[in-house]
């Protein structure tokens, strides 16, 4: 099977690293090192080279390295279905990121077409508990993985609703200026959302199908209102139109994709997510993430890259070990981090180690046999 690997990742003031080179032979990286040691800068440079501002977020002006502020820069050369790229993304001060794919510029959805990425942090482990916009964020990056242009439609249906808020705030009663924003949004919102419900048909398809050692988790788009999100445009128009005054007296929308959010349930207990403990939802959200990844090896023509930070947190030595046998299984090139080498034994040669240091400020990395 044809694969998605990064063979090299050049980091230049990017975060703690001044200047960091590393190279990849296409097994599992395991990258370990104790806490602030930069291990998490790498996984998020490489988040970089897909479309979208990476696994933290953020802004473009943060990602330098600090107090030196001459911007930041990242290269690598990735192996997509058999074609070797050179793909180049940076910023300087002031000015928006870039992206270079072979030497030529090109927008960031371009990335999309060449790699296919998933990824789980920390951060998520609290998905099921806390508010609806992390649930939707994860729920987005499932559909982008199956569908670069979801990102597109996103930015149309956001520019559209951010001038109807406008026009919602200043009190504006005119229904000409509505109709054509509105207009705009339900045709950007019904294809977000479409996209959306055949991205969770796609992994709860390939959830159902598979033998795991991880729960499967059934999954539900609902509004904030626990129903259903009309898919059809027509009906987001008119939700749209009957909802203005609602809407003027919130100083917002309050109808649409933007407001959707992903019900899961712990399919064989039937209990949802929320209600699950803690190790049984960092599971459910493995699970998530592996099915995902097994449904796009089978659409894309070979499974997404997986970064996994701090992915052993929560899992005992035997769940470590399925998910490790899960991804060599897979066949995926998945960047793995910890704080020590002893989380990574069981996956031996199977994958090239890494181990992450703090120097008088500086981050560095050098390769390591895993013990």
């Amino acid at each position: 099977m044809p694969r998605l690997v990064v063979t090299s990742l050049v980091l230049s003031h990017f975060r703690s690293h001044r200047r960091t080179g590393l190279g990849f032979d296409g097994r599992p990286v395991a990258l370990w090192g104790p806490n602030g040691a930069g291990k998490t800068n790498v996984l998020e440079a490489i988040s970089l080279l897909s479309p979208g501002r990476g696994l933290r977020r953020a802004a473009p002006e943060d990602l330098g390295r600090r107090p030196e502020g001459v911007g930041w820069k990242l290269k690598a050369v990735v192996e997509s279905l058999r074609q070797t790229h050179e793909v180049e993304t940076f910023a300087e001060p002031g000015v928006a990121r870039s992206v270079l794919i072979d030497g030529k510029p090109a927008p960031q959805a371009a990335l999309g077409r060449i790699l296919r990425m998933l990824w789980l942090v920390p951060a998520m482990d609290r998905l099921w508990i806390e508010g609806a916009d992390g649930r939707r964020r994860f729920l987005d990056r499932m559909t982008l993985s199956f569908e670069p242009g979801q990102a597109e439609a996103a930015l149309t249906y956001e520019k559209a609703m951010r001038e109807r808020n406008r026009l919602l705030k200043d009190e504006v009663r005119d229904a000409r200026w509505y109709d054509a924003l509105e207009a705009q949004m339900a045709e950007a919102g019904a294809a977000i959302q479409a996209n959306r419900a055949a991205a969770v048909a796609r992994v709860a398809a390939a959830s159902r199908d598979a033998r795991t050692s991880f729960p499967a988790a059934d999954l539900a788009i609902v509004g904030p209102d626990g129903a259903e999100v009309p898919l059809d445009a027509e009906e987001l128009s008119e939700a749209l139109a009957a909802g203005r005054g609602r809407d003027m007296a919130a100083g917002r929308t309050l109808a649409g994709p933007h407001r959707a959010d992903l019900a899961a349930t712990y399919a064989a207990k039937a209990v949802p997510a929320a209600q699950a403990s803690t190790g049984e939802q960092k599971a459910l959200l493995l699970s998530l993430i592996l099915a995902n990844a097994r449904a796009l090896a089978e659409d894309f023509g070979a499974p997404p890259i997986l970064l996994l930070d701090e992915v052993g947190a929560h899992l005992d030595a035997g769940r470590r070990e399925a998910l490790y046998d899960e991804i060599c299984a897979l066949r995926a090139q998945a960047f793995l981090t910890g704080t020590g080498a002893e989380l990574f034994d069981t996956l031996g040669t199977r994958a090239q180690g890494f181990e992450a240091m703090e120097e008088n400020g500086l981050s560095i990395v050098t390769e390591r046999n895993i013990p």
